[in-house]
């Protein structure tokens, strides 16, 4: 009599991970988890532990402003060694929170940033400048987010309530958000990131040349100059 075969089975595949939906109550981990099984989904984000997931996007209210919005971070970010934006980048904040801002710019790790850059390229902690182009998403914006973003350490958080042809400029003081003042020529001057000025009544009416003139100004100034010797510095001193 013949030893009995033992007929080894295979492996169970991995439970597929269900879908997300608008109003999903997670944990972060299972907010990634459900996000990357989503390829072809292009923005959801996870706000005090609950999943919101955009609108389609309209030209003149969305698509158009944020453009004109990174536009103006990158020819900061251009002029500026040390620092580096990008757009529609996930944020991991914390546990219950994971964003996906429209622009953010950040100081390098190297250079003595308060982010990092993880492992598998996520952002980690909280970008020094969030910027939110807000049509529908307003009541987020200026809600939910703010007070994830506050809680969190977003030194500047910018608001551009396109339909309201309004942008709206915070700092972090003594852990709250307070309106960054225009100076008298009706212009934002960026406390964290020196020469990063903006006209946002040239931003808001999308006067491009003007916002890039506006902005050149306070790239030539000696604060931004020694700015960027100081990120160069904490980029020589780090290990």
């Amino acid at each position: 009599m013949g030893t009995p075969t033992t007929v080894t089975k295979p492996p169970l595949p991995p439970p597929e991970a269900p879908s997300l939906e608008p109003g999903d109550t997670l944990p972060r981990e299972e907010f990634e988890r459900r996000y990357d099984a989503m390829p072809g989904l292009k923005k959801a984000e996870l706000i005090e532990g609950v999943v919101h997931m955009p609108s389609p996007v309209r030209w003149n209210r969305h698509a158009s402003p944020q453009i004109a919005l990174g536009g103006w971070l990158m020819h900061y970010w251009a002029q500026t060694p040390g620092v580096q934006a990008g757009d529609n980048g996930s944020v991991r904040l914390d546990l219950d929170n994971m964003t996906q801002p429209d622009a953010a710019m950040l100081i390098l790790p190297a250079c003595g940033g308060q982010a990092r850059i993880s492992a598998d390229d996520y952002v980690e902690a909280a970008p020094e400048l969030v910027a939110e182009v807000a049509a529908s998403t307003v009541s987020i914006d200026l809600n939910a987010k703010l007070h994830v973003y506050r809680r969190s350490g977003v030194r500047e958080y910018l608001v551009w309530r396109v339909q309201d042809g309004v942008i709206d400029w915070f700092v972090l003081r003594q852990s709250q958000f307070q309106q960054l003042p225009l100076n008298a020529a009706g212009v934002y001057q960026s406390e964290i990131f020196p020469g990063l000025w903006l006209e946002p009544a040239a931003l808001a009416r999308l006067d491009l040349p003007a916002v890039l003139q506006v902005l050149q100004q306070g790239l030539a100034t000696p604060e931004h100059a020694a700015f960027v010797a100081k990120l160069q510095q904490a980029r020589a001193a780090t290990p």
